[in-house]
């Protein structure tokens, strides 16, 4: 189409919402420019009910948007307009009509529309801040360079900011000019015809296109002030979609809401279109994603590391009430967030053995490895909110080597060759491959080593780029240890500085004391990592080498301390002596890091006096507590607009937005009956969503007049899903004993479950089908009725989270007291207005504080309580309620009789080892505070508003800025407009 090549034609009805007065980001005064070479008519003949206002002339950025906004200031209603754009020459007509919606005709307003918008044209026009002139690059010429390749180099600089000396605009009409371009030029696809999927390929690539404006220039500017930077070291990075959360902290939600509109597309229907990256199993990778918004928002300068896995954890599938698992092709479609970094690449060794060698007249060691892979950088723009700065995320792809492909195939040996790429590729497919087998183990290893290696690569190369000593590595380098799993980076930057970088043992081990902290998940000293030295000895020959080495000088200076308590020597050593000689990752990140923390108050008191008491007995400075958070902008702000304008109005500003401490101040408003009836019409809003996706999905009709009762997370008998199962059974044969008159008193409940079981994991397995046996039953029980629903939601992720946190009433975080380190899911439910059914356990503790006992639900021993309870469970005898609920999963009463037996023995005859028999009696007390307060509309409204306003401690923004004052040493460094 060749006048479509030539020339942009828009048609927008509705003129009073034109595009340019959609986007409500701040603005400064540009350039006028010339406009005396514009004309301007009004045309009463052309059309019988509308006069028609003509400009012609250059056009010129901002033209537009004041043209429309001085026909609006004189009492106009623009109808329709008319905008032919071509080689800078501008046709503009507006069909207008007055107050009354008649034609323009009196002579003087006529000329008085003509005279304001006259005067209009020579004013200067108002500009986008994100259209402002983008800062000029910082010249910075290589060393020893002539003064003709200096000029010619500083020409070649002028004229490339010349050429995008501009920011993409975000008005309405360049962002759909934008998007159908990526549709004909990236997706391929004709822009009179493409589908919702190639809707949002496109949208996403216009927003990217954005947000790598906003990377370059971040990442050039931290080049240029050069701060200390914090790199992030994870194996889960768990971020959920992009294209809304990217949108609404770039502030242009609204712009591509309505861009998208005009095409004939839904913004929130596009989104749906996006699936969630595999690149987590739950709270690890999720706090890990929280941590980066926040770094974001908070001008930290930071990376975040991790892998690219290709099919991730896996997409959990039920059939007949059993989980089956499927590779998560999450990728097949492409990401159109990622950028692949195919010159950024770096080899990883393994196997092999280890030579002495001499180089520059000292003896060293010689990794000569038995096998190498390629990591590909893959980058992942992070951007901030209410900020200029955007922050990367860096996943590594493993590729074969090349050298050794070539090799293969010039032998003939094709089969080798072809083996060697799926063995190298098979590092980066699946997120925790099953470690029950030598094999499984040796790739766990694998992948840990290799994103570990591929990272402290790229840093080290990027510390070099503007630094030629290694004294100044720990003034410029944090490394943050997202717990034991990338443990491995202490033995090999040690590797790099003394083996590549050829520093002498001491200097290079005072520099990764300096630049190494480490974050603690768990409370069970059983549960911390151990690699078997036979395993790290085949694979990573040197690295067990280096860690010997640090364990020796070590246990050198600890036997200074305590020569002949060889019993605790044992337990500190790095090297763990017994039938499978072992490397304790955790006791090597204790020994290399300045500092270590846990995650909750209560977890950090369990570090330091269990975990890792000994430690914490010679190195007290060294231990932190670093409570968990979470974001408020993808749990609140953007994921519950509808909450959101609420609190907004009655705070009377969004800046709670960045600083969650003002939630406070709705104590103030938490009896206003006003207040809560806005506050419940936004909870039945979400709640009817999350109903209509159950019937979509589980085929059950729920009522959301119940309350709807949640835990959803990942499967596991500490989190004690079957103690919430049991509890629903007891409900259950309560209703079924109860006369039609009791019945009309009890409170109806929507019970809703979800989580994913480890593939290894049987009896966590077995918990999933006693949720869907127990739920069968009830749910097509008439006698029941509404009265009680229980459904599981499959495939628990991040998009699911953000549908059901909105809608919960009641949120359980049921674990046995000190197994939980800390928990973020209780923080999304808390911020969203859901109150907490709880142990005292992880932050629940800390919640509690925060919010008031009063206003929280809680049940269960303490953790103080645990050990003694769980030594003495075999003489236990549990209340006869519970005898009651296991013997009907016993006996068959929900079926599967024999598939249930060992689920009920974990529980039952001496093996309850997560005390659920202990804990039964308290915690149905619990549920029937949380039933009679949720028959008081009044109080249970209040509560909820209480529990918002209480949630400011538990924002990432705080954990994020308690980490980088007390532990990083790390300040903002917010790049300017």
């Amino acid at each position: 189409d060749k006048g479509r090549c030539s020339t942009t034609r828009t048609v927008c009805q509705a003129m009073k919402n034109w595009p340019g007065a959609l986007d409500q980001r701040p603005f400064q005064w540009g350039s006028s420019g010339a406009t005396s070479d514009i004309n301007v008519t009004l045309d009463n003949d052309s059309d019988e009910s509308h006069s028609i206002v003509q400009l012609n002339g250059q056009g010129r950025v901002g033209l537009l948007q004041m043209i429309v906004a001085s026909l609006t200031d004189l009492g106009l209603t623009i109808s329709k307009a008319n905008v032919d754009y071509e080689n800078g020459v501008l046709c503009e007509k507006f069909w207008v009509v007055d107050s009354k919606g008649q034609k323009i005709k009196d002579p003087k307003d006529i000329k008085n529309v003509l005279r304001v918008l006259g005067d209009a044209l020579n004013q200067p026009v108002k500009v986008d801040k994100r259209n402002a002139r983008r800062l000029p690059p910082k010249l910075s010429p290589r060393p020893k360079q002539t003064l003709e390749e200096l000029s010619k180099y500083k020409r070649r600089t002028e004229l490339l900011y010349q050429l995008m000396d501009q920011y993409l605009k975000n008005d309405v009409l360049s962002i759909q000019k934008s998007i159908v371009d990526h549709v004909e030029y990236t997706v391929a696809r004709s822009r009179f015809r493409f589908d919702d999927f190639e809707a949002y390929q496109a949208t996403a690539h216009s927003v990217r296109d954005r947000l790598l404006e906003s990377w370059n220039d971040t990442q050039q500017f931290f080049k240029d002030k050069d701060p200390k930077r914090l790199y992030f070291l994870s194996m889960e990075f768990l971020m959920g979609r992009s294209l809304l959360n990217t949108i609404s902290n770039l502030g242009i939600k609204d712009q591509y809401a309505e861009a998208l509109r005009q095409l004939g597309f839904d913004l929130e229907t596009l989104a749906e279109q996006e699936i969630d990256g595999a690149l987590g199993n739950g709270g690890l990778g999720r706090l890990a994603a929280c941590f980066l918004d926040s770094l974001a928002a908070l001008d930290f300068p930071a990376w975040g590391y991790g892998l690219r896995y290709e099919y991730g954890l896996f997409r959990q599938k039920i059939m007949d009430g059993f989980q089956f698992e499927q590779p998560d092709y999450w990728l097949n479609f492409g990401n159109p967030w990622e950028i692949e970094r195919v010159h950024v690449s770096y080899l990883v060794k393994f196997y092999g053995k280890v030579e002495d060698d001499i180089r520059n007249g000292k003896r060293c060691s010689k990794w000569i490895p038995g096998e190498m892979v390629e990591a590909v950088a893959y980058d992942n723009p992070i951007p901030g909110y209410d900020t200029n700065n955007t922050i990367n995320l860096r996943l590594w792809a493993a590729k074969p080597s090349g050298e050794f492909d070539l090799q293969s195939f010039n032998t003939g040996d094709y089969v080798n060759a072809v083996l060697s790429k799926q063995r190298a590729e098979s590092i980066s497919s699946i997120l925790y491959p099953d470690d029950r087998t030598y094999q499984g183990k040796e790739l766990r290893l694998k992948q840990q080593y290799f994103f570990v290696s591929a990272s402290m690569q790229d840093i080290v190369r990027r510390f070099k780029d503007f630094h030629s000593n290694f004294d100044e590595f720990p003034d410029k380098v944090a490394l943050q240890l997202n717990d034991t799993h990338p443990a491995i980076a202490v033995a090999e930057l040690m590797r790099i500085l003394v083996d590549e970088e050829e520093l002498d043992w001491n200097i290079a081990w005072g520099i990764v004391t300096k630049v190494f902290s480490f974050t603690n998940h768990t409370t069970l000293p059983e549960a911390l990592e151990k690699w078997p030295v036979e395993l790290m000895g085949n694979l990573l020959p040197r690295h067990l080498q280096v860690i010997y080495d640090i364990n020796y000088k070590f246990i050198e200076d600890l036997k200074k301390r305590f020569a002949s308590n060889f019993d605790r020597l044992a337990r500190m050593s790095i090297v763990e002596e017994g039938a499978v000689k072992s490397i304790r990752m955790a006791n090597l990140g204790l020994v290399a890091c300045h500092t270590v923390n846990g995650v909750s108050q209560m977890h950090s008191e369990c570090v330091k006096l269990k975990v890792f008491k000994d430690f914490y007995d010679i190195w007290p400075h060294k231990f932190q507590n670093k409570t968990n958070g979470v974001t408020q902008r993808r749990w609140l702000a953007f994921g519950n607009p509808g909450l959101r304008e609420v609190i907004a109005k009655w705070l009377g500003t969004e800046a709670w937005i960045k600083d969650l401490d003002l939630l406070a101040g709705l104590r103030q408003h938490a009896h206003n009956l006003q207040l809560h009836k806005e506050w419940n019409q936004v909870r039945r809003m979400n709640k009817r969503r999350l109903a209509e996706y159950i019937e979509n999905v589980n085929g059950v009709q729920v009522s959301i007049d119940a309350m709807f009762d949640v835990q959803v997370k990942r499967i596991h008998e500490y989190k004690r899903q079957f103690l919430n199962v049991l509890s629903i059974i007891h409900r259950y044969d309560c209703i079924k004993n109860m006369s039609l008159a009791e019945r009309e008193k009890v409170v109806p409940r929507v019970c809703i479950i979800g989580g994913k079981a480890a593939p290894g994991y049987q009896i966590a397995k077995t918990i999933i089908k006693l949720v869907h046996a127990v739920g069968e039953k009830i749910n097509k029980d008439p006698d029941v009725g509404d009265l009680l629903k229980l459904v599981f939601i499959p495939d628990y992720n991040v998009s699911v989270a953000e549908l059901i946190i909105p809608a919960c009433d009641l949120s359980q975080h049921i674990s046995t007291a000190g197994t939980e380190a800390s928990g973020t899911g209780n923080m999304k439910f808390l911020m969203n207005g859901c109150l907490i059914l709880g142990t005292l356990d992880g932050s629940n503790i800390e919640i509690q504080e925060e919010i008031g006992h009063e206003n929280m639900f809680t049940f269960g021993v303490t953790a103080n309580e645990v050990p003694h309870l769980q030594a003495e469970r075999r003489s236990f005898q549990p209340p006869r309620e519970f005898q009651r609920v296991i013997g009907m999963v016993r006996n068959g009463f929900f079926g599967s009789q024999d598939y249930f037996k060992t689920l009920c023995d974990t529980a039952d005859g001496g093996g309850d080892f997560y005390l659920l028999g202990n804990d039964f009696a308290s915690y149905l007390v619990a549920q029937a505070a949380a039933d009679k307060c949720f028959a008081d509309r009044q109080r249970w409204t209040q509560m909820s508003i209480m529990s918002t306003a209480g949630s400011g401690k538990f924002s990432s923004d705080r954990t994020i800025r308690e980490y980088a004052k007390e532990i990083w040493g790390i300040e903002p460094c917010k790049r300017p407009t």
